[in-house]
């Protein structure tokens, strides 16, 4: 039989004899069947073998998987922003992947003795951690942080901690003054004068050339909070990006546990169903064997896990059940309607392959899309859940039917499978729900069914019109908002007038001519009309530095807060500004928005205004440019990933549709298969605005994959639809031996899934709790979409007579009914 040929018998529903021909093994022709079952079934003992010899070597790999996260791979390399600041970040070292120690004394203020000494051993301390660019970091003990001042004798500056301190009470005054003329009020000393900051820039690899490990990072940084906390003297709050990566990975455990707690729930509904231990535990363990597989191929192509593609080993887990779920259900009842075990599990292997394989095509597929994005992150998330899925096709495609085939299913639990089709050869009625769910296969139900969809549809459009890209609250939304960091986080903003979220706008000019005055007095326009904006607390650049010495020129009077229009005035300053105002070749001035939160509105107000004032006084000479910051580099994310979601949303299910063409050969079957599954994206999004979650970097790729599950409930219920309707069955006699054969498993594992991950609500990550609710949402009505959207739509679209073909009057050993030779 050609590859041809089983494509073709996999796509027809399963011949329904009271006792099927050949049913036994000793009439059964081994030589029946495709080149591919064949070749699996007549030697199953060494695909068993070699299946056993791949777990083994890829479950050792898996061992030396490693979970990291790198701060490089979670922006938008190609877009125009951070192209700007990859270009200079030689020059902006600081305005990307860094952290902050706000180091809070229990004394009453910072001045107190006991409390700089601490402050100074700890700054010593974190200045040799793995990854921090020493060169920059800033503390008040730090020579680069310096104070600026006008006395009899003209300008003077000098580092803020006085030369010869001693702690005494003259020196603690004069530390007093040069903190109030450092202009680090606000930034690096809180307003209230009851903590200072320790500012520490990352890099990407350590010295040695590795990765930088956040994980560890994030450890020492425990480490170091305990142990300077027992001392009494302070208190740390430590926020950051490689902090937020680090928390995340330290609640794997408690991630694994929630996983453990999902597997064990899918498993006893799987028990529960089937009554048969051995055949849901089957199921089950070829589901995890394909997460084993999928995990130790990582390492053996370079990859690693971060803290966001850690869900999708689960996801993997959960469309294993769902296509070993229906592999079972076809060799139990096969083997209840007489059959030998191998006999059952070559014909469900026949029937179930194209289907499945096609399903898996399409979640593929809707993975692979995931790559058109260009934030690395995503993309290696695509490429991890794509080596899932194709695992996916020998493990539970191949390796579970020639597993049943050794172990088959118990009897009692066979017989129970058929009970239904038992009780209609009696002319008993179908169970209560089957003959609901056929109602929807009628006029009347369908048409109501259709506009209960339709405006459930036009009201989550409606809603998830409001649906926001980036984050919605401040702090870090992948964590809980009582979680130690967000709690730091908060800190930060009360004490320090702002967050810890930076935008910087670069302004370039040529050579030496950053202190031009002319663009000293553009930047100073810029940094007013930012100040109007909500959400901008405060700005900082050369400009600002201007008007403060133009008052400490003049008695300190306020009128003289003012950009002197003075070129000698503008390169005075410029010579004694502080690191950071301006580059060494004095071509490069970076202004600085501390920013309020890093919102998705209010990163879109600062980018429109820079973008407007750009516009306006960009000149040859003269460019502001976007963006550097850690807020800048979000708002760059943010505009790739509002593009991405509807093209990432248009190429899924341009790819699905395409799938499903193939398969069904139909156009009519592929609008009833794929409009459930845009009804469900809709909703999806409506729940996103509901539950406050905004498309980011670690939601996007959640609707894409939601596709890609649901179409597989599609794909097993209209395959044998439209295989019992070119065989002369109507629509609702075909509909309900779909529910017979694949539906009931539909429904199993729509709820089975959906319950198992809302147990993910109770996680105390925040971002898994997201995730669990999101996920349940979209198993629980891509099944419901299958069950139901799907008949009523078929009423319509697929009326009663539409393929016209007479019902073959044999069933052949082969298993498909009505397939010519």
């Amino acid at each position: 039989m050609t590859f041809r040929r089983v494509f073709a018998h996999a796509m027809h529903a399963p011949s329904i004899p009271t006792c099927p021909p050949a049913g036994d093994l000793a009439s059964f022709d081994p030589r029946s069947g495709s080149l591919v079952e064949r070749a699996l079934f007549n030697h199953r003992r060494l695909v068993l073998l070699l299946c056993g010899l791949v777990t083994l070597l890829l479950g050792f790999q898996a061992t030396r998987l490693t979970l990291n996260a790198s701060f490089e791979k979670m922006i938008p390399s190609g877009h125009p922003y951070i192209v700007n600041y990859l270009k200079h970040r030689g020059e902006l070292a600081g305005l990307g992947n860094s952290l902050r120690i706000a180091v809070e004394p229990r004394a009453p203020s910072i001045y107190d003795r006991q409390y700089l000494q601490t402050l100074q051993k700890l700054s010593d301390e974190v200045l040799l951690l793995p990854g921090v660019d020493r060169a920059y970091m800033k503390s008040l003990w730090t020579p680069s942080t310096r104070w600026v001042g006008v006395t009899e004798d003209g300008l003077e500056g000098g580092p803020v901690i006085p030369e010869g301190y001693d702690g005494s009470a003259e020196a603690m005054q004069q530390l007093r003054r040069n903190i109030e003329r450092s202009g680090e009020i606000g930034q690096l000393v809180a307003r209230d004068m009851r903590s200072t900051i320790i500012y520490l820039p990352l890099l990407e690899r350590t010295p040695d050339g590795q990765a930088l490990d956040y994980a560890a990072l994030s450890s020492t940084l425990e480490e170091i909070r305990v142990k300077y906390e027992k001392t009494g003297v302070v208190r740390l709050h430590i926020t950051g990006f490689a902090k937020v990566v680090g928390d995340l990975i330290e609640g794997l455990s408690r991630i694994l546990v929630f996983f453990a707690v999902a597997i064990a729930i899918t498993h006893k509904l799987m028990l529960a169903y089937t009554r048969c231990l051995r055949s849901a535990t089957l199921v089950v363990i070829c589901s995890l064997v394909a997460v084993v597989w999928q995990l130790g191929l990582l390492p053996l192509l370079g990859y690693e896990l971060d803290p966001y593609s850690v869900l999708v080993p689960f996801l993997v887990f959960a469309i294993g059940m769902s296509h070993g779920a229906q592999k079972m259900n076809g060799i139990m009842q096969d083997i209840g309607r007489g059959m030998h075990r191998v006999v059952a599990a070559r014909f469900t292997f026949r029937r179930l392959f194209l289907a499945g394989l096609m399903a898996l095509l399409c979640d593929a597929v809707g993975f692979a899309v995931l790559t058109t994005i260009q934030i690395k992150v995503i993309q290696e998330l695509a490429l991890i859940a794509s080596i899932g899925v194709a695992v996916l096709i020998f493990t539970n495609l191949i390796l579970l039917p020639v597993l049943l085939s050794y172990v088959g299913v118990s009897a009692k639990a066979a017989q129970r499978s058929l009970r239904e089709e038992a009780a209609e050869a009696r002319g008993e009625a179908q169970p209560r729900l089957w003959r609901v769910l056929n109602l929807f296969t009628q006029r009347r139900w369908a048409t109501l069914t259709l506009a209960v969809g339709a405006l459930l549809a036009v009201a989550g459009f409606i809603v998830s019109l409001n649906l926001k890209i980036g984050d919605l609250d401040p702090g870090a939304p992948e964590l809980r908002a009582d979680s130690r960091y967000n709690r730091d986080a908060a800190y930060l903003t009360r004490h320090y007038g702002a967050s810890s979220d930076v935008l910087a706008v670069m302004v370039k000019t040529p050579d030496q001519a950053c202190s031009a005055v002319d663009t000293v007095l553009s930047v100073d326009r810029l940094e007013w009309e930012l100040r109007q904006l909500p959400g901008v607390e405060s700005t900082n650049s050369l400009a600002r530095l201007n008007r403060g010495v133009s008052v400490g020129l003049n008695e300190g009077h306020a009128k003289w807060y003012e950009v002197l229009n003075s070129q000698t005035m503008a390169n005075t300053v410029t010579a004694n500004a502080p690191r950071g105002l301006y580059n060494d070749t004095c071509n490069l001035l970076t202004v600085y928005a501390y920013l309020a939160d890093h919102k998705a509105d209010t990163l879109a107000r600062v980018v429109d205004k820079v973008e407007q004032f750009a516009r306006a006084n960009d000149t040859p000479d003269v460019k502001f440019l976007l963006a550097a910051g850690n807020a800048g580099i979000e708002a760059a994310t943010n505009i790739v990933v509002r593009k991405a979601n509807w093209q990432m949303l248009a190429c899924v299910y341009g790819a699905v549709t395409l799938l499903c063409l193939l398969t069904f050969r139909s156009w009519r079957a592929v609008v009833c298969a794929v409009l459930p599954l845009v009804v469900t994206s809709i909703l999806c999004e409506a729940l996103m605005v509901a539950l406050g979650i905004g498309v980011k970097v670690a939601t996007l790729p959640v609707i894409a994959l939601g596709v890609g599950i649901g179409v597989d409930y599609a794909l097993y219920v209209m395959s044998i639809v439209l295989a019992r309707m070119r065989q002369g069955d109507t629509l609702a006699q075909a509909y309900r031996q779909a529910l017979r054969f694949t539906g009931k498993v539909v429904l199993l594992t729509g709820i089975t899934l959906a319950v198992s991950v809302a147990t993910w609500a109770l996680s105390p990550i925040k971002f898994q709790a997201d995730m669990g609710i999101l996920l349940a949402f979209m198993f629980l009505w891509n099944m419901v979409g299958a069950l139901v959207l799907l008949p009523a739509l078929a009423h319509f679209l697929l009326p009663d007579g539409c393929f016209s073909r007479p019902r073959s009057a044999t069933a052949r050993q082969d298993g498909v009914e009505g397939v010519p030779a």
